[in-house]
Order: structure tokens, then sequence, then C-alpha cells
């Protein structure tokens, strides 16, 4: 869980979140009570809820050893981290009952230049995303009450992209509009419709770097 507050230029944010135990409300734009700074680009019913693989923390303490201690989940902003489910086994469309609540996975997570702040390594975003250790991100099909010691359990299979692939097509490869169809097809809709309409792909820095280019 996270709250608005002044981050390192002053701009707000809510990136630095908490763990909670016991009971959560699960609504149809995330847990009551969370906040998101920037509802442009976080947040939302498709961006509901953020959730990032346990495992992949032990890979950033190898590659930055000497910042080992920070490396614990929360420290990327997720709302669920979980072992044993990761981008590779992991598809675009699967629906989860959580508790009383339905997740589908919508997109990979779009790493934001914040994360260089918070982790105090320059270009973070930037290397997080071309790891493909990004998460991914759920829209609420079904609110409900959750706790986070229940499992997430796979009720529905809608697709043939994992995020994986996702993120390989939509970070890492050059303009391919049959590929983004297949994206579109798979719920992620906004990004890959722009690209399909416009002919180009989007510019990326200022999500990676910051207005600033810092």
């Amino acid at each position: 869980m996270g709250k608005i507050k002044p981050y390192y230029d002053h701009s707000p944010s809510a990136i630095d979140k908490r763990a909670v135990d016991g009971e959560l409300i699960l609504t149809p734009l995330g847990f009551e009570g969370d906040q998101q700074a920037d509802p442009r680009h976080h947040g939302g019913a498709d961006r509901a809820l953020c959730h990032y693989p346990r495992e992949h923390y032990d890979y950033w303490k190898q590659r930055f050893p000497e910042q080992a201690d920070q490396f614990t989940a929360p420290l990327f902003g997720e709302n669920l981290s979980t072992q044993n489910l990761t981008e590779e086994t992991v598809f675009i469309g699967d629906i989860f009952r959580w508790g009383q609540a339905l997740i589908q996975v919508t997109q990979p997570r779009s790493p934001c230049y914040k994360l260089n702040y918070h982790c105090a390594i320059n270009g973070f975003a930037r290397i997080m995303q071309d790891s493909g250790r990004c998460g991914w991100l759920y829209r609420v099909v079904s609110a409900g009450k959750v706790n986070p010691g229940q499992p997430l359990e796979l009720v529905s299979r809608n697709s043939d992209v994992s995020v994986a692939e996702a993120i390989s097509i939509a970070f890492n490869s050059p303009f391919d509009e049959e590929q983004y169809r297949r994206l579109l097809s798979a719920s992620w809709s906004k990004n890959m419709q722009m690209r399909i309409l416009t002919k180009r792909i989007e510019d990326m820095e200022s999500r990676l770097v910051g207005a600033s280019g810092d």
C-alpha cells in the first residue's frame, strides 16, 4: 500500500509501498486506500494492480551486490509479489482467482524513470526493461475481499502470448504490425492501437529517464 508524497524532485509519487497483512478490499481500481500519483501512466481500470515476481529480487541482489539490502518486496512499487509466477509462465489475458476476487493480466509493467531515483541506480528503468524482468499489470474482473496469504489460482488462459513475449514485442523489437495485433487480441489495447494508427513506436525516453533526461 502506498500514499502520495513528494518525491526526489518534489513531484508526487506513491511508489514507496509498504507490505500489509490481513484482509484487504480490492475494488475495480485497486486496493481500497492505495494511491497513484499520475493517473495518466499509473492506475486505472486496466492497471489496477502491479505484480512483481519475488524471485527476481535475487537477480538484482547479484547484479548490484553493493545495494543488495534494498532488494526486497515491494521495492518496485508492486501490489503483489509471489514465488513461482514469472513473465515466462504468465500470459496476457490470464484470469486468476484471489480470495473473493477475479483479476486478469492486461500488459507488462512499463518501468518508469522514478525507479532510477527510488533504487538510487542510474538508468535502472532501462536496465529493468532490457532484462525482461518487468512484472505485469491486472484489471479487476470481479472485486472482493482478498488476503496476502491467499494463493492465486489460474482459472482461465485466454491467449498464447506470454508476458515475456509481450515485453519483447513491445520494448525490444522493431515496428511489427502483425505482432501488435497479437497483443491487441490478447487485450493490451491502447499502446498497440496507437502504433498501428500512427505507424510508429511511441517515444519511450520520457518514461525511462524523465522529462529532464536525467
